[in-house]
């Protein structure tokens, strides 16, 4: 009798660490699903985002976040002074990350 109880014990034992292993695998495929449909094209477009940024010189024109079209004027480290419109004084400064397309000029 004593043997009979034994052998159920491992039995339930053995069950327990297949069900352990077969949830682990199942956490560790969906973190990879995840990982590839969500983090990976966002670090990218980030990665994107930068360079775009980085590459602004003056004379650009570019497309901010907000809908504007202007002619970049001056850039720091983290601001550019962009022209906007026909008026030469109407220059504001804003951050680089407001930029949202970049458009070099032609040298012909």
């Amino acid at each position: 009798m004593n043997l009979l109880l034994a052998e159920a014990d491992a039995a339930t034992a053995g069950q327990g660490a297949a069900s352990m292993i077969s949830l682990v695998a199942m956490l560790v495929f969906w973190f990879g699903i995840m990982y590839f449909l969500m983090i990976r094209p966002q670090r990218k477009e980030q990665k994107k985002k930068a360079a775009l940024v980085n590459s602004v010189e003056v004379g650009d024109s570019i497309l901010t976040t907000s809908g504007f079209y202007g002619i970049v004027i001056d850039v720091t480290d983290e601001d550019v002074i962009v022209e906007f419109g026909n008026n030469k004084n109407c220059r504001i400064p804003m951050k680089k990350t407001a930029i949202e397309q970049v458009e070099k000029p032609d040298n012909e």
